[in-house]
């Protein structure tokens, strides 16, 4: 019953802000456009993405991604007099309920609540995703490598423990655990990376800890946002590129604002493409700001090697 009041008393706020009779009124194409969410869910801050897109003539669709998992279609998106909703249903929640959006849309800000596929509200605010356009080509610096070889300086666990070891100059995921992070943060870079995994492994290298290039066994299979060298649920490989498990492999990967170049042993698989959002697994969603290298740990096996950052010069 707490619970229920509570999500009443929230969205009842939320509803009598949007209803002030002196607050110009909303556009009803304001809604239109990417946002990145921050998701508060008990003791913990989550992010969040949203975009809406105009099919047609009226109708309002988009994407929605949460704190795990790809981008989602979202069918359709209700927006008027200030105030949006729409439902999506589960993705790798085991659940039967529909996820449920509610918010209003104040003076280009969101707010509002997400009821999950459990039952459990969580308030959120949005704020428009920045475009990351830059003026001129960068001039690229001195290369940074980021990991020694010999132990895992300049590095930190996402939890609690840290299971990563450096062995005999690789850095060495033995079984899931924690992913693991660079101190520094960076904005444009060219990033060398070289890995390897056991058969069925999974892995990814979050570019600024936000965007995820896949790092996964998927030999012989088709291309797709989801498999080796896509950006994680956005944007798909021209081929399939990956080797066999157990042998090293290599990312050449740019990233200048929202443009990404994935080079994937040797073949450019994904040319100057705009990554729209965060991905899931994402630390934050404070796009416009520089981020880390984190490699993840969470989902089984894995090694790296040879990892040489070059950032743009400021």
């Amino acid at each position: 019953m707490k619970k229920i009041v509570f999500v009443f008393l929230c969205l009842s706020f939320i509803t009598a802000q949007a209803s002030n009779t002196s607050d110009p009124p909303v556009n009803e194409n304001a809604i239109i456009g990417r946002w990145d969410l921050t998701v508060k869910m008990g003791d913990r801050i989550v992010p969040s993405w949203l975009e809406v897109k105009l099919s047609g003539v009226k109708t309002l669709v988009g994407y929605f991604v949460a704190e795990g998992g790809s981008a989602r279609p979202i069918a359709h998106v209700y927006f008027k007099d200030g105030k949006v909703n729409f439902s999506i249903p589960p993705q790798w929640e085991r659940a039967e309920n529909d996820m449920q959006f509610e918010a209003v849309l104040l003076n280009d800000q969101l707010s509002g609540i997400i009821t999950s596929s459990y039952g459990k509200a969580f308030s959120f605010i949005g704020e428009r995703a920045p475009l990351l356009k830059r003026d001129k080509a960068p001039v690229w610096d001195k290369p940074i490598k980021l990991f020694n070889g010999k132990n895992t300086d300049g590095w930190h666990p996402s939890g609690k423990t840290n299971q990563w070891v450096a062995i005999d100059g690789v850095l060495t995921n033995p079984k899931s655990g924690s992913n693991i992070i660079t101190d520094q943060t960076f904005e444009d870079f060219k990033l060398h990376i070289e890995f390897r995994y056991p058969a069925g492994s999974n892995s990814g290298v979050y570019l600024r800890g936000r965007y995820e290039v896949q790092v996964e066994d998927n030999m012989g299979k088709e291309p797709s946002s989801t498999f080796f060298g896509g950006i994680y649920g956005f944007l798909t490989p021209n081929e399939m590129v990956a080797k066999a498990p157990g042998e090293w492999q290599v990312y050449d990967i740019t990233l200048i604002g929202r443009r990404v170049t994935v080079v994937a042993n040797g073949k450019a698989i994904i040319v100057d493409q705009i990554i729209p959002g965060i991905t899931g697994g994402a630390l934050d969603s404070k796009e416009a700001m520089p981020g880390p290298i984190y490699l993840q740990g969470d989902h089984g096996p894995i090694e790296y090697r040879n990892i040489i950052l070059t950032p743009a010069k400021k």
